[in-house]
């Protein structure tokens, strides 16, 4: 056995109105607390020289201006709303670094959903444009990117759907409030797991702390980080509430893992 590493780095950490909310002044949105400062969710994930996007949120241009991004050699898409995937225009200066298109992977709804919006994105032509350049890659099941294997996980998102990912031993879930009985298999043996967890209070589309709290609980999970945060949760005061193993993501922060494979 040969021993990789997956390097995980949480882009953004905030549901779909961010965190300060516009026009909010409560003491979350007023906070001071880094942690409480709540960009669009997105996450990166980087093994073997390769950094892998899931979404292109809405505040894309300044999570990759944070961490200091210098190339993106792939997407992967959860589902098609506007804070997951409004920035992806801004991938057409990987695009421009890299001389080739990117491939993003998805659902074919997903994809088709994206290229209705973006068509400009995904056009083989020679034309003189400052554009990103986009292939799209159906994922209808594992597949390999990079060396390693992306297991797609099929989740539930009120009365829609989403895509959760797992490489090697850790799994991002977010925009579900259910998993279907058949994605429970795929998600045996995590180590870290990232996971959506809107706020306290139950929601149609979201799980809540305590549901996400509970999925991790019975997957057996090491590490479970909680993540597509509302300003309801102050990190600071809340985060002593949470069971042991369970913690509040947060903008910028990065954890290493390792990838075993034969």
């Amino acid at each position: 056995m040969t021993a990789a590493l997956l390097s995980l780095t949480v882009l953004g950490s905030g549901t779909s109105t961010g965190v300060p909310v516009l026009g909010c002044s409560c003491d979350v949105c007023r906070s001071g607390d880094p942690r409480n400062q709540r960009t669009r969710c997105s996450i990166l994930l980087e093994w073997g020289g390769h950094n892998v996007l899931v979404d292109t949120a809405t505040d894309f241009r300044q999570q990759a201006l944070r961490e200091g991004l210098k190339q993106i050699d792939g997407v992967l898409y959860t589902h098609a709303h506007a804070d997951h995937v409004h920035g992806i225009d801004d991938l057409r200066t990987f695009t421009l670094a890299a001389g080739e298109a990117i491939p993003v992977y998805s659902s074919r709804e997903v994809l088709e959903r994206i290229q209705g919006l973006f068509s400009y994105s995904f056009r083989e032509t020679d034309e003189p444009g400052y554009r990103p350049r986009l292939q799209t890659h159906e994922a209808l099941g594992p597949f390999e990117l990079f060396g390693e294997t992306i297991t797609p996980i099929p989740l539930m998102h009120g009365t829609g759907e989403s895509l959760g990912y797992r490489v090697g031993n850790f799994a991002y879930l977010v925009d579900c409030s259910a998993i279907p009985a058949t994605s429970w298999p795929l998600l045996q043996g995590l180590e870290v797991l990232v996971i959506d967890a809107l706020r306290f209070r139950r929601h149609d589309s979201h799980f809540s702390v305590s549901e996400a709290i509970e999925v991790a609980r019975e997957l057996k999970v090491p590490r479970t980080l909680l993540t597509h945060l509302t300003h309801d949760i102050d990190h600071l005061r809340h985060a002593s509430g949470l069971p042991e193993g369970v913690e509040f993501a947060y903008d910028g922060l990065n954890l290493t893992m390792p990838l075993t494979r034969a």
